[in-house]
């Protein structure tokens, strides 16, 4: 991210809507707009190769909704929903929106949005979690911000982790571990190559995956889901292990 500068997209299916969200865009110094799409594929399709710092979206699209849109995405910008629809602005917030905004919107209520979001990004970059790896390569543990202390987690220890609304519950092998961290700042500490989403509330850790059953995952007794939108690519993974490995 430039010095000061924000790198956004803007996604709505509606071209009038497009041409005003990207005007007010243009109107703010700080906001760098890199692209637009009038559709969610194609934007999902640009967000998985591209670092973004805020996202504008529509939620009722053709293709994939806003909402299945933040579904999709492991690594989450900040995200801002515009939508005329204001029985949505629940589901959005369960899905660590940073701000609603319900059209017609003006450009005063745009900006709110805006520096309310900001606020969020300095955030993430100031908490200690962000910058708490041992070293690049070699993830043998982390450190995550709970209610009252900074807690180092052995990731060889975690089973697996559950999000409960604004909390994530990492659940170890000792104990179960509160933090407000959202699933995209976990995964981003989470060494790829052992930790995979299985559904918009599961992380598991690959090694601790003892047997699955349909649609379950089975870890340490616990029945963990196999959410639809993860499921293509969790059983691509695992057949790439010969199937499920069990822990010894």
């Amino acid at each position: 991210m430039d010095t000061l500068t924000y790198s956004c997209i803007a996604i709505d299916d509606e071209a009038p809507a497009l041409e005003k969200i990207t005007r007010f865009i243009e109107k703010v110094p700080y906001l760098k707009l890199k692209s637009t799409f009038n559709n969610g594929l194609d934007a999902l399709t640009y967000l998985k190769r591209n670092k973004t710092d805020i996202l504008f979206m529509d939620i009722q699209m053709d293709d994939l909704t806003g909402l299945q849109v933040i579904e999709l995405l492991d690594v989450k910008p900040v995200i801002i929903l515009t939508t005329a629809y204001e029985q949505y602005a629940l589901k959005g917030y369960e899905l660590d929106v940073s701000d609603y905004l319900l059209k017609p919107y003006s450009f005063e209520r745009f900006l709110k949005a805006v520096n309310k979001s900001m606020k969020v990004i300095e955030e993430k970059q100031a908490t200690p979690v962000n910058i708490a790896k041992e070293h690049e390569g070699n993830h043998d543990y982390i450190f995550v911000k709970t209610e009252y202390r900074i807690q180092k987690i052995f990731t060889d220890k975690i089973l697996y982790i559950e999000g409960m609304k604004d909390y994530l519950k990492i659940v170890t092998s000792e104990e179960g571990i509160m933090t407000l961290m959202n699933f995209a700042s976990i995964l981003e500490l989470l060494p790829p190559s052992d930790f995979i989403r299985v559904h918009k509330s599961y992380i598991v850790a690959l090694d601790k995956i003892e047997s699955i059953e349909r649609d379950r995952i089975i870890i340490s007794k616990n029945r963990i889901p196999i959410g639809e939108t993860y499921r293509n690519t969790f059983f691509k993974i695992i057949s790439n292990f010969g199937g499920a490995k069990s822990k010894k």
